[in-house]
C-alpha cells in the first residue's frame, strides 16, 4: 500500500469512527464464509497457474473464502461515507480495502438530484455485484467481466453525477477522473480472463502466470507514469422493471512507463479502453441480466507495442422466490495478441433460510483455448468443472 493511498483510507475509517457520536446513521455489516471446494485439474491462476477458475489443482476439501467489514456513516442527509476491508485468501491470506469514499449527494425534492462522490471506489460496470463487500447475490463467482473488474478496475479520485427523476424513470448520467490505475489491463493480457470471486484493493498483490516456485506478485492500483484517466456513464431505470446501462472507460496510462518489481523486473503501465453495456430486465420473481464488455490495452516496452484487444458478455438468469434464488449464467469471452477464447456456463442454488445465513451450491463449467499456456508447459485447450458449497454468515 503507497503512503498516500494509507494515509486516504486511514482517514477515511478515522473519519467514520469520530462520526459515531453524531451521525444520523452508523451502521457496521460484516461476512464471512468457508466452502466446500472439489477444483479441477489445471493449477489455479491465484497460485500463478494457467487455470481460469479461483481453485485448481484438482483441490478437495474446506477452504475459507473471504470475510469482509463495511462501515458507512451519515453525518447528515446529504454526506455518506463507507469504508469497505476485506481478508481475502488467495495464495497467501491478504488485508486489503476495495472501497473506501465520502459522497456528498444534497436533499432535493425536484426532479433533478447531483451528487459527488471522492475516494476509492467501483465504477458504475457491475448489473450483478450489488451485495455486501462488492460480491453477487445471484452466484459465488461472478461473471468473467466482473472478475476483471474485482482484480484490476477502480476509480481512485472523484466523480460528479446528475439524475433526472421523471413519472416513468430516472435517467442518471456522470463521470470521474482518476489515478493509480495505470496497470489495469496487465494481467487480462498476459493471464486471459478468469472466474473467480476474489476482490483485490488497497494491500492486494496481484499474482502473474509463472513455472512453479516463481512468485511474480504486483499491486494493480500502483501509480506509473503519472497521468490522469476518465470513465463516463448513463442509465435509464423504469418503474416497469428494466435498466439499461452504458460506461466508457479510458485510463490514459502511458505504455511506455514502467516500474520495478522487487526482483528487479519492470512492471509497465498499460493503455486500456473499453466499453460496457448492460441491462437488466425484472418481471415478478424474474431477473435477467446481460452485460458486454468490448476494448484493448496496450504495453510498448522499448518503444514496441502489444496491443491485445478482448472482450466479454454474459446472459444470467434467476428466480427470486423467497428463501430460494436459483440462477444459471451462460458466457463467451476471447483476447486478441495473444489468442484465447472461452466459454463458462454457472448454475447455482442459494437458500436463506435466515437474514444472518446463506448456503449456496454452484456448478461451474470453463472451457478455454489459450495458445499462451504452452509458455508454462500447460495444454491450449483447458477446462474442467469447478464445484462449491458455501456457507455464509452475516451480520
Amino acid at each position: 500500500m503507497t503512503p498516500v493511498l494509507r494515509r486516504c483510507a486511514v482517514a477515511l475509517l478515522a473519519g467514520i469512527a469520530a462520526s459515531t457520536g453524531t451521525a444520523q446513521d452508523v451502521k457496521l455489516h460484516a461476512f464471512a464464509d468457508a466452502r466446500l471446494v472439489d477444483a479441477p485439474a489445471p493449477r489455479s491462476f491465484v497460485d500463478g497457474g494457467s487455470g481460469h477458475t479461483r481453485y485448481g489443482d484438482d483441490a478437495r476439501g474446506v477452504r475459507f473464502g473471504a470475510a469482509g467489514l463495511v462501515v458507512t456513516a451519515q453525518p447528515t442527509p446529504s454526506l455518506f461515507a463507507l469504508v469497505d476491508v476485506q481478508l481475502q485468501r488467495t495464495d497467501r491470506t491478504d488485508l486489503q480495502v476495495p472501497e473506501a469514499y465520502v459522497r456528498y449527494r444534497p436533499v432535493s425534492t425536484g426532479a433533478w438530484r447531483g451528487s459527488a462522490k471522492a475516494g476509492l471506489y467501483f465504477l458504475p460496470i457491475s448489473l450483478e455485484n450489488d451485495g455486501i463487500g462488492w460480491t453477487s447475490p445471484w452466484t459465488i463467482t461472478p461473471s468473467a467481466i466482473n472478475s476483471w473488474v474485482g482484480e484490476e478496475i477502480r476509480g481512485f479520485g472523484a466523480e460528479v453525477r446528475e439524475e433526472w427523476r421523471a413519472r416513468s424513470g430516472t435517467l442518471s448520467f456522470g463521470g470521474g477522473l482518476f489515478r493509480n490505475n495505470d496497470v489495469a489491463g496487465n494481467i487480462l493480457a498476459l493471464r486471459g480472463w478468469s472466474l473467480s470471486d476474489v476482490t483485490y484493493g488497497i494491500g492486494g498483490r496481484l499474482r502473474e502466470p509463472a513455472d512453479r516456485g516463481e512468485r511474480e506478485t504486483y499491486d494493480p492500483f500502483r501509480p506509473i507514469g503519472g497521468r490522469t484517466g476518465w470513465y463516463a456513464d448513463a442509465s435509464w431505470k423504469a418503474i416497469e422493471g428494466w435498466e439499461l446501462r452504458a460506461l466508457h472507460y479510458d485510463n490514459r496510462a502511458d505504455p511506455a512507463a514502467y516500474t520495478l518489481y522487487a526482483g528487479g523486473e519492470r512492471l509497465f503501465a498499460w493503455r486500456t479502453r473499453f466499453w460496457s453495456a448492460g441491462a437488466v430486465w425484472t418481471r415478478g420473481p424474474l431477473t435477467v441480466i446481460a452485460q458486454a464488455m468490448d476494448g484493448d490495452t496496450d504495453v510498448r516496452p522499448d518503444g514496441v507495442s502489444f496491443l491485445t484487444p478482448f472482450r466479454s458478455a454474459f446472459v444470467l438468469a434467476g428466480w427470486n422466490r423467497g428463501a430460494w434464488r436459483p440462477a444459471v449464467r451462460v458466457e463467451r469471452f476471447s483476447t486478441r495478441n495473444p489468442s484465447e477464447r472461452g466459454h463458462a456456463v454457472t448454475a447455482a442454488l442459494n437458500w436463506r433460510p435466515l437474514d444472518w445465513l446463506r448456503l449456496t451450491a454452484e456448478w461451474l463449467h470453463v472451457d478455454v483455448n489459450r495458445d499462451a499456456s504452452a509458455v508454462f508447459g500447460d495444454p491450449s485447450r483447458q477446462g474442467g468443472n469447478q464445484l462449491q458449497l458455501l456457507a455464509r454468515v452475516y451480520y
